[in-house]
């Protein structure tokens, strides 16, 4: 073999080799950005259906505390529950125990949407950010906490708005979950569907920015300093306190939003609030400063099962071998 034979052969080798390393990295990157991209963002719509099914009737619960005693709307006006567990034993008696899962196929629906694309966004902003667990700081979260909450409740607000008119008429609601979307788009258009959906993103920036922030900050402290390791205790620890911080930081907004949500279009009629500012306003003036807090206790005993249910059953799914 002469001296240019041997040398485009050894050339051919060295580029039919590299071309294979490069083959082989562009397929194993493509292979874990798959695995990035995918699985928070399914596993975080699977754990977010499972919490909300297991804690629906005490969010059912929330919104009844939260829609009554309006100076304002007469059709809510008179104060029929004095608590959670009055309210729970009241509409079982008064309405029986399906009235309690009233509104639970658009709240289902929501958390398909919302919970998927809420967990997906975050986790991805994240690992824009940092790569690894000790290099996580509580602004960044925050951050991604604020805008993964922000876009996942404004496309899912129409299941949320539907879900809010369900859980307050209870059994004096009527028909299916897409005749009722077809019926509110047929008398109030597209902004029926959007009704208080400034609030609902206001709310999810103060829940999301604040819950995933607080769980994973504490998850974080808990393993690195050898307290916990990463178990289902530190799991449960860290999601039951992110839980009573959104509740704390989300109540005052949430109960606006539930009341816009609930007030229908009608001819001639002036909205209750015309934002979220005006309505805190309002309450504090005519229902007195509490009144921002009311539906707490149901508010933050949903939250903080619901957060518990959730990451539990988001973490062990981050474990399968998939």
């Amino acid at each position: 073999m002469g001296i240019f034979p041997g040398i485009i052969l050894i050339f051919l080798r060295v580029k039919f080799a590299t071309a294979a390393v490069i083959h082989q990295k562009s397929a194993t990157v493509s292979h874990e950005m798959s695995g990035l991209n995918w699985k928070p963002f399914v596993y975080g719509g699977l754990a977010s259906i499972v919490a909300e099914f297991g804690t629906f009737p005490v969010d059912l619960t929330k919104t009844r505390l939260q829609v009554q005693g309006q100076s304002i709307d007469v059709r809510f006006k008179e104060i029929k529950y004095r608590g959670m567990f009055h309210a729970l034993f009241r509409i079982y008696k008064e309405e029986g125990v399906l009235a309690l899962y009233s509104g639970i196929a658009p709240a289902l629906l929501r958390q398909a949407s919302y919970g998927t694309i809420k967990i997906g966004i975050y986790q991805s902003l994240k690992g824009l950010f940092v790569e690894r667990l000790e290099d996580e700081t509580l602004l960044i979260n925050m951050i991604c906490g604020v805008v993964s909450g922000v876009i996942s409740s404004t496309i899912a607000n129409p299941t949320d708005v539907l879900k809010i008119r369900m859980q307050a008429q209870g059994s004096l609601f009527q028909g299916s979950m897409i005749g009722s979307f077809i019926d509110i788009y047929q008398q109030e258009g597209t902004r029926g569907l959007w009704r208080g959906v400034v609030p609902t993103a206001q709310r999810a920036a103060i829940v999301v920015g604040v819950e995933l922030p607080v769980y994973d900050i504490t998850k974080k402290h808990l393993i690195l300093s050898g307290v916990m390791g990463d178990t289902i205790l530190t799991h449960f620890v860290s999601s039951f306190t992110c839980g009573l911080a959104g509740a704390l930081a989300s109540n005052p907004v949430d109960v606006v939003r539930t009341r816009m949500m609930n007030q229908r279009a009608i001819v001639g009629h002036v909205d209750l609030y015309k934002g979220t500012l005006d309505g805190i306003l309002k309450m504090w003036k005519h229902e007195g400063f509490f009144a921002l807090y009311k539906g707490f206790w149901p508010n933050w005993l949903r939250l903080g099962p619901w957060n518990i249910i959730f990451f539990i059953t988001y973490e062990q799914l981050k474990r399968l071998q998939i």
